[in-house]
């Protein structure tokens, strides 16, 4: 392994819409059949809910999201990767369905996904008794939701309750395919929100999770709730996001799952916390996704990556927590400037038992309970309910501060106006909001979902000096629809 250093916290195969439906990892048996004989073959509510374990995508998102976000910066070497430096440049990414974490990929992954997913509602229609389905046509329901919120979130214009959203969409499906080449339209946004909605709303009382070995790598309850929470954030519906987070975590125990940042965590060294940051044994993952990447292998790395300048601006939210309180985080670095916190890490799968060849995967978290934890806190602000909102936060912070201790490391109203200079307590909760958010999901991708629901600008400077930015209204900040979909009549982005 390449050698790190600890640095201290301080502050087609298928539809060219395009998705490879024949080609699944784990249920490769069922659907190369004729849909006739699939039918036949999964027959029972087990076999459906195998089938489901691939209605996910597979694909990440992680190198393109992270590498638009305002997490990094041009250190002017290092991994010369074309989807990173794309991304960083806010150009169009040239890359094939074949390249791992690259949007044409998460594009085809997020289809695939979808497919399966109507796969398996179709045989749960067909079944002779469908009301033994209720669980699998639940969770197929959600995945379908769950993909094409995915799809529409980076290759649309991002939604905003307060417009009409008339822009194009991404085509909806919800029919398994039957010919090789089909048309799809490019609805709205609001239609597809609108669809988005309906499946999971129909999906979520349906879930059970009984119905699975795995829990963590389905649509259970508590994942499906943190789904409709982002849902409804990016909505504005605060009420139901208050609603579906508090039916994800009854009562206080949300607390008993949030990472051990500043406790267990603390004294693991980074083997053993990429070892266990996605596991499904640990509590605050509520919903895991195996996704072909390199992302794991590169993070430190990559040319366009996190620096120790741009680690000092991630962090300084600590600055709001009253009593010098320190994030616990752990910071390491590889070499010169390639900075990263041990989190998700690659494993290696060969093609064969001897083969010195395969391929590259990361566990990726597509659902944590911080992210409930946090949406909850911003429901609450902005339904009159500081006190609520502060509480969770000071949660949260108690899990990640050094040496916490209740009686002098807290975040209050005064400790928000003093850091942010504002006298408006909504404002500085939802900064506050967005800089723990910040520093909890660095190098994961999320940054990018709040850059676009509050419209932040970013701003990229090359190592040449070249200032690249980018508002909220600027069309490169939606990904190009992939070249290989215009087959099947998907209008192109204009840029």
């Amino acid at each position: 392994m390449t050698f790190f250093t600890k640095i201290k916290s301080n502050a087609a195969r298928a539809m060219m819409l395009a998705f490879p439906a024949l080609l699944l990892v784990s249920c490769e048996d069922f659907l190369s059949k004729e849909p006739d004989s699939t039918r036949a073959v999964i027959s029972t509510p087990k076999q459906v809910s195998q089938l489901l374990t691939t209605a996910y995508p597979q694909g990440g998102y992680v190198v393109f999201a992270e590498s638009m976000s305002d997490n990094v910066a041009d250190k002017g070497v290092g991994v010369d990767d074309r989807i990173n430096r794309a991304s960083y440049l806010f150009d169009v990414v040239e890359a094939t369905v074949d390249q791992e974490d690259s949007p044409d990929r998460y594009w085809v992954e997020c289809y695939r996904a979808i497919s399966v997913a109507n796969q398996a509602l179709d045989i749960i229609e067909h079944a002779a008794d469908s009301s033994q389905f209720r669980a699998q046509r639940g969770e197929a329901l959600v995945a379908r939701a769950y993909a094409h919120f995915m799809l529409v979130s980076f290759f649309s214009k991002f939604y905003n309750p307060q417009q009409p959203n008339s822009d194009p969409g991404i085509p909806y499906v919800t029919e398994p395919e039957t010919i090789v080449i089909k048309q799809y339209e490019r609805k709205t946004v609001a239609s597809v929100y609108e669809m988005i909605e309906k499946d999971l709303l129909e999906g979520l009382p349906l879930i059970s999770d009984g119905a699975y070995t795995v829990p963590k790598y389905h649509f259970n309850r508590a994942a499906a709730y943190a789904f409709a929470t982002r849902f409804y954030l990016v909505k504005r519906d605060y009420a139901k996001v208050l609603e579906y987070a508090n039916l994800a975590f009854a009562g206080t125990s949300i607390g008993d799952n949030l990472r051990p940042w500043n406790t267990t965590y603390a004294s693991l060294s980074p083997a053993e916390l990429f070892n266990i940051y996605s596991r499904a044994n640990q509590n605050a993952n509520l919903l895991l996704a195996e996704t072909a990447s390199l992302w794991g292998r590169n993070v430190s790395q990559y040319r366009f990556g996190m620096t120790y300048q741009k680690w000092q601006e991630v962090s300084a939210g600590e600055g709001i927590i009253t009593g010098s309180g320190n994030w616990v985080y752990p910071l390491y670095y590889r070499g010169d400037n390639n900075y990263f916190v041990p989190k998700l890490t690659e494993y290696f799968v060969r093609e064969s038992v001897n083969a010195e060849i395969g391929f590259p995967y990361v566990m990726l978290p597509l659902f944590t309970a911080e992210e409930v934890l946090f949406n909850r806190a911003e429901a609450n602000t902005y339904l009159n309910n500081p006190t609520a909102a502060l509480a969770d936060l000071n949660l949260f912070v108690s899990k990640r501060v050094a040496n916490y201790n209740a009686s002098r490391h807290a975040v209050t109203a005064a400790s928000i106006r003093s850091f942010f200079g504002t006298s408006n307590t909504t404002q500085g909760l939802v900064n506050t909001i967005l800089s723990f958010k910040r520093v909890e999901f660095v190098q994961e991708g999320m940054r990018w979902f709040d850059l676009q629901r509050y419209g932040i600008s970013v701003t990229h400077q090359t190592a040449t000096g070249t200032v690249i930015t980018v508002p909220a209204s600027d069309p490169r900040r939606v990904l190009q629809i992939p070249q290989t979909a215009a087959i099947s009549g998907i209008e192109q982005n204009s840029r």
